[in-house]
């Protein structure tokens, strides 16, 4: 039989660790939660992006426009967004947090140092601003702040700054759609703008606003002087077969031929037949067949700008308009609360929770102390 055992110094040891390292951290604790910590209301918001897609006339005919939730990709940057500085500087700039988070007169551990600097505010910001993101694309954010007012404000603007973070993304999506297409379009203007200011100047410099009737006016004209040649030279056989070799009559339409074939050569001329001429001056005039070949050419770019810029007004109008069909924004299936009882800080859970760690820790440290002991 084993001997009754006695009290020895290792065993008051062993007390006084346990009073010293957990019994008077237990009590710490639960005095400074219970009498010191200040209490936080919190305030509760949900949210979801959602997607807006509006469809065109003919799709209208197949069934109605529908709603759908957005990518996870928007979610997963308003998520972050909402834990990030700018967040942070956004909301500072409409309700000055560093006096909001260090109101209570005296907590150290749950206020925030009224002179803070911005990454210890953004440091801070997660204890009183927390985000849940579930599997559904549904955001929650929990607001904690040590009056009920200013936590349901907090959870104001923090919905307000995230509307006003996907409205910002949903506008830069738009004029990255739209913005190839404007480019586009502002080329075929400026194009376009550029042929018909050579077609103007192509009709100040020759002096004729259209070249295809001026030409079908010339042409008629040796037409009438090729038929009145053809109706003197029949006139001019009929009278050498019936008078003679000196009638004045032969002569007078001999001249009459000649003025016709002359005038008939100067007009060819004019219309680049029978070569280039020359003016009075002496400079070589221009020929019909070169004025009507410049005027096609500039009227067949002119025509070419006039469909590249229909085409891309079109092209600049269907991206617009593919653009406003899909829009994207913030819905709130919980809008924020306003709280009447303080929910934080669970004072038991955490008076437990160091209770538990320091219980543990104790016993390791037990173990360890006779495991070296076993070992001498």
């Amino acid at each position: 039989m084993a001997g009754t055992t006695k009290l020895r110094r290792r065993h008051r040891g062993i007390l006084a660790s346990f009073v010293l390292l957990v019994i008077v951290p237990i009590a710490v604790t639960a005095w400074y939660m219970f009498f010191i910590a200040a209490d936080q209301y919190e305030s509760r918001m949900g949210f979801a992006v959602r997607a807006e897609e509006t469809k065109s006339a003919l799709d209208v005919l197949g069934g109605l426009a529908g709603i759908s939730s957005a990518s996870s990709s928007d979610t997963d940057i308003l998520y972050e967004y909402i834990q990030s500085q700018e967040m942070v500087e956004h909301v500072n700039e409409q309700l000055d947090l560093r006096t909001v988070f260090s109101r209570p007169d005296y907590d150290p551990v749950f206020a925030l140092p009224a002179d803070s600097s911005i990454e210890d505010l953004v440091e801070y910001w997660p204890s009183m601003v927390r985000v849940y993101y579930g599997s559904n694309r549904l955001i929650e954010v929990r607001a904690f702040a040590f009056t009920p007012d200013e936590a349901h404000r907090l959870a104001e603007l923090v919905f307000q700054e995230a509307s006003r973070k996907i409205n910002a993304m949903s506008a830069v999506a738009r004029d990255d759609a739209t913005g190839y297409a404007a480019e586009e379009r502002d080329k075929a203007i400026a194009r376009l703008i550029e042929a018909r200011k050579a077609l103007t100047a192509f009709r100040i410099d020759n002096q004729i606003v259209d070249p295809e009737a001026d030409i079908a006016g010339q042409m008629g004209l040796l037409n009438a002087l090729q038929s009145q040649l053809a109706a003197e030279l029949i006139e001019r056989d009929k009278l050498a077969q019936t008078s003679r070799d000196n009638d004045p009559r032969l002569e007078q339409i001999a001249r009459t031929i000649e003025v016709i074939e002359k005038r008939i050569g100067e007009e060819r001329k004019k219309l680049g037949v029978g070569g280039q001429g020359a003016s009075e001056s002496g400079d070589p005039e221009q020929g019909y067949a070169e004025v009507i070949g410049k005027y096609e050419e500039l009227l067949v770019d002119l025509r070419f700008a006039e469909q590249t810029y229909l085409s891309s007004l079109s092209a600049y109008d269907a991206a617009v308009s593919e653009a406003q069909r899909t829009s994207r924004y913030l819905t709130a299936y919980l809008l924020p609360t306003m709280p009447e009882t303080a929910t934080a800080p669970d004072r038991s859970i955490l008076t437990l929770l160091v209770a538990g760690f320091l219980l543990v820790g104790w016993f390791i440290l037990l173990l360890i102390y006779y495991s070296l002991r076993d070992r001498r």
